[in-house]
C-alpha cells in the first residue's frame, strides 16, 4: 500500500469528520486541502464523496434510537410523521436549487479563492446573527417579546422547516457551510441554539446521503476503472476515520453549544479565509482556479 496515498486519505477523513457539522464548511476545506495535497481530480472527488457518508453514519448512530423511533412509528404517531414531514420540507429547497443551478456552482465557484471569500462573509454573518441572537434573548428575558416555548426537533411545525431548508439553499455556495446555514437560520427564525443544531444534524442524514448518490452517478466512469479496485483499502481507511471523527464532533459539539455561542467559529473562518487569500496573492501557495 501506498503510505503517502494512506496518509492523504487520514487527513481527508479528519478533515471531512471535524467539519462536516461545525458551521466552518467542510466542503470548502476539503477543496482547500484536496488542492494542498494534489488530490483534487476526478478520484480524488469521488474519494470525498465517499468519505462524507461516513460522517453520516456516525449522525445515524449517535440519533439512531430516535431514527429508530420516526420508521416505527411513521404509521402510527403523530410526532413521528410530523417530524418525517419536517424534514422532507426542509431538504427540498437545496434539491431543487442544486439541479437547477449546481452545475454552474461547481464550475465558477468549487475553487480555493471562492471558498476562502465564502468563509469570510459567512464569519461576519455569524457574529451579526449572534448579536441578534442575544438581544432577542434580552428582549425575552425582559418581557418584551413573547417566546414560542421550542424544547426540542419535536415542537417545530412545517414553518420552522421550511424556514431552515431555504437557509439551507445559502450552503450550494462551497464556504458557506451547510450546518453554519442550517443553525445560524434556525436562530435567525427564533429557534434555540441547541434546538436548530440538533435539527441540522438530521436534515444532513438526507442531504448528504442524496448528494452522495447522485455524485456517484455522476463519478460512475471513475469507480469503474480498473485501478479503483487497488485504491478499496484507502478509501475505507478515509471512510473509517471521517466516521470516527465526526462521532466524537457531533458528541463535542452538542455539548458545547449548551453553554456556548458561534463566535468562535466565526473568528475561525475570516482568520483562516484572510491566510489563503494572503497565500495566493503573495504566491506562497499556488493554488488552482
Amino acid at each position: 500500500m501506498d503510505i503517502y496515498l494512506i496518509l492523504k486519505a487520514v487527513i481527508l477523513g479528519l478533515v471531512e469528520g471535524f467539519t462536516e457539522f461545525l458551521p466552518i464548511s467542510s466542503t470548502g476545506h476539503l477543496i482547500l486541502v484536496g488542492d494542498l495535497l494534489d488530490f483534487n481530480d476526478d478520484k480524488g472527488k469521488a474519494f470525498e464523496v465517499i468519505i462524507q457518508f461516513g460522517a453520516i453514519l456516525a449522525v445515524c448512530w449517535e440519533y439512531r434510537q430516535k431514527l429508530i423511533s420516526v420508521v416505527t412509528g411513521i404509521t402510527s404517531r403523530r410526532a413521528s410523521q410530523r417530524f418525517a414531514v419536517n424534514v422532507i420540507i426542509a431538504t427540498i429547497p437545496a434539491i431543487v436549487l442544486a439541479l437547477l443551478f449546481g452545475k454552474y456552482i461547481k464550475s465558477a465557484l468549487f475553487s480555493p479563492i471562492p471558498v476562502a471569500t465564502a468563509f469570510i462573509v459567512g464569519g461576519f454573518i455569524i457574529f451579526w446573527a449572534e448579536a441578534r441572537q442575544k438581544k432577542l434573548e434580552s428582549e425575552v428575558g425582559n418581557g418584551v417579546l413573547i417566546s414560542r416555548d421550542i424544547d426540542s426537533v419535536d415542537d417545530l411545525n412545517w414553518r420552522d422547516a421550511l424556514k431552515i431548508g431555504l437557509a439551507q439553499c445559502a450552503a450550494l455556495i462551497p464556504g458557506t457551510s451547510r450546518s453554519g446555514a442550517t443553525i445560524i437560520g434556525g436562530m435567525l427564525f427564533g429557534l434555540p441554539r441547541k434546538v436548530a443544531t440538533e435539527f441540522s444534524f438530521f436534515l444532513a442524514i438526507p442531504v448528504i446521503a442524496g448528494a452522495t448518490l447522485y455524485e456517484l452517478i455522476k463519478l460512475r466512469h471513475v469507480l469503474g476503472d480498473a485501478s479503483w479496485s487497488t485504491f478499496g483499502p484507502t478509501l475505507g481507511i478515509g471512510f473509517a476515520v471521517s466516521f470516527v471523527s465526526a462521532f466524537v464532533c457531533i458528541r463535542w459539539l452538542i455539548r458545547y453549544v449548551a453553554t456556548h455561542d458561534f463566535r468562535i467559529f466565526a473568528w475561525y473562518r475570516i482568520i483562516f479565509g484572510i491566510l489563503v487569500l494572503l497565500t495566493a496573492w503573495t504566491g506562497l501557495v499556488q493554488w488552482s482556479h
